[in-house]
């Protein structure tokens, strides 16, 4: 490979999406530090899980979508709902 490989994402160029990925994963995160919602310590056995399998913030997003839904809904995050159902219907 050389060192102007391609997005991976070829079709999502322009786009963003792992700089859109990577700051849903911080809105994740914070939110988890102040919630005591069921929901987090599914993320954090998920998030482990991540980490061994070495996957990117988009594919954690794409392979959560429902559960991420389900979290930010019970929290009212609405910026994060936002984002989220940008990188649903815009990158995975």
């Amino acid at each position: 490979m050389n060192d102007q490989t391609p997005d991976r994402y070829v079709t999502f160029l322009g786009l963003d999406c792992d700089a859109k990925a990577d700051r849903m994963m911080d809105m994740l995160t914070a939110r988890m530090q102040d919630s005591d919602s069921r929901w987090v310590g599914y993320f954090r056995q998920k998030l482990a899980e991540k980490e061994r399998m070495a996957t990117d913030n988009l594919h954690f997003v794409g392979s959560q979508i429902n559960s991420l839904y389900s979290f930010f809904e019970e929290l009212e995050d609405g910026p994060a709902l936002d984002l989220l159902w940008h990188l649903e219907h815009n990158c995975c």
